[in-house]
């Protein structure tokens, strides 16, 4: 196994990936900013070496300071957790050509899925269900009001390269489309470096399952059943749930093999999942497939008990899975909830100095942590200082003790969700499973 690796992230992902890093003997290496010195990660760390100024673009995405701290310490691997450097191609083929192992999928691989454009030219060759759309990207505005007149209204108006809900909206109209074309374009360029724009059918009443694979070198692919992330703020995941409460066994398995075939027609190898989106008659549609680890992986770790930081080591290694489908069994309900500092009303960040800090500690109860009691949430970075995650023999019992653990989760000195997920959790539509992707336009927002 690696001696050495550097993780190249921050926040509660760097810890995770340490944690596991030091149950298998593997030595550590921290970058941080100068806004993140005394960050939880940097504690944790063997190493830990300033990358450069607070701004992400100068210090985490600072790829040339990256590689040399990789040079100087002798690192053997490099884990980019989710976000950040994650799925950047030029990132994963530097470290490759510096003879340096990035844990997680070819530079190929990553190319398939990095553009939607491409990713639903592969998933029609390969039998994956796809949103009814266009391969290819628009001229301009008018061909856009052309395509969604082919399509018909509701159209998702979505960047190629896009995600996290940036340059993306719905559209009902021509006169809606033509005013959201240029401002998300332009957003599109800005957050991406690709204003290519294209449209698809807008599912409406949807559900976002997506499915967590795992696929070493030699071809050997698994699915770890599903989770449903279809509680989201601006297209942002807030809270997931392991597996979904919407699937039967057969959709299940249909799901599954449809993700196993996604993976295999890119020649995939590590962690990954393939997004869907499924309507209100079970049908499902490819959405995107995250060449990376997930925020929400924890819940799939709760309900499979793998360790998937683990697994991703030992494929980037070239170990085999040493399991096949049959092996994965499903025990449980899990739970995750994303805790960010913002406004519980607005959804607008919340930066500022932590004067208390009280995670939940029951036995049912596991916390990634991105802060502490005396942390300072700074603006630069996504706003997201936690997730708490709980497990249950079911449903029922995994809400109670979601609802248990929350009233125990103590914040002050800034504002944070917890409030909302409150809400959430004790919604009549929450707990019959009623959670298509308006939830919170629908019984939170509204209020």
């Amino acid at each position: 196994m690696f001696r050495k690796i550097l993780i190249a992230n921050r926040g509660e992902i760097a810890c995770r990936v340490i944690r596991t890093c030091k149950l298998q003997g593997i030595q550590t290496v921290a970058i941080y900013s100068e806004a993140d010195a005394e960050a939880p990660h940097v504690q944790m760390a063997d190493e830990a070496f300033l990358v450069g100024e607070p701004q992400v673009a100068k210090s985490y995405l600072n790829v040339d300071r990256i590689l040399e701290i990789c040079k100087e310490t002798g690192v053997e691997a490099i884990h980019p957790g989710y976000g950040l450097l994650s799925e950047n191609t030029g990132f994963a083929k530097r470290a490759e050509e510096a003879g340096i192992t990035f844990i997680g999928p070819s530079v190929e691989a990553i190319a398939a899925m990095g553009s939607k454009i491409e990713s639903r030219k592969a998933m029609e060759a390969a039998n994956v269900p796809v949103v009814p759309g266009i391969t290819r990207p628009l001229a301009d505005e008018e061909e856009g009001v052309q395509v969604a007149n082919e399509i018909g209204y509701p159209v998702m108006l979505k960047a190629s390269g896009g995600g996290g809900g940036i340059g993306m909206q719905v559209c009902n109209s021509d006169d809606e489309l033509r005013k959201a074309y240029g401002g998300n374009q332009n957003r599109a360029k800005q957050f991406f470096g690709d204003d290519a724009m294209y449209i698809e059918k807008f599912v409406e009443e949807p559900r976002h399952v997506e499915v967590q694979v795992l696929a070493d070198k030699a071809g050997n692919t698994v699915y770890l059943w599903e989770r449903e992330c279809s509680i989201q703020r601006r297209h942002q995941k807030v809270v997931e749930e392991a597996p979904s409460p919407f699937l039967d066994a057969e959709l299940r398995q249909k799901m599954g093999e449809a993700a196993v075939r996604a993976a295999k027609s890119i020649g995939y190898s590590n962690a990954g999942t393939i997004e869907f989106l499924v309507d209100k008659h079970r049908n499902f549609y490819f959405l995107e497939m995250n060449t990376r680890l997930q925020v929400e992986h924890p819940i799939t770790e709760e309900i499979t008990g793998l360790d998937l930081v683990a697994e991703q080591l030992r494929i980037a290694f070239g170990e085999e899975l040493g399991y096949t489908q049959d092996d994965i069994k499903l025990d449980g309900h899990a739970i995750e909830v994303r805790v960010y500092a913002e406004d519980p009303k607005t959804f607008f960040p919340s930066p500022g100095q932590i004067t208390r800090f009280e995670a939940p500690q029951f036995d049912f109860v596991r916390n990634e942590l991105a802060v502490g009691p005396n942390s300072k949430v700074t603006p630069f970075y996504d706003p997201m200082i936690a997730k708490l995650i709980v497990k249950g023999k079911d449903r029922d019992e995994a809400i109670a003790r979601m609802q248990q653990a929350l009233e125990h989760y103590h914040v002050e000195g800034i504002k944070t969700n917890i409030p909302m997920l409150r809400e959430v959790l004790a919604h009549d539509a929450f707990r019959a499973g009623d959670t298509t992707t308006d939830f919170v336009a629908k019984h939170i927002q509204k209020k």
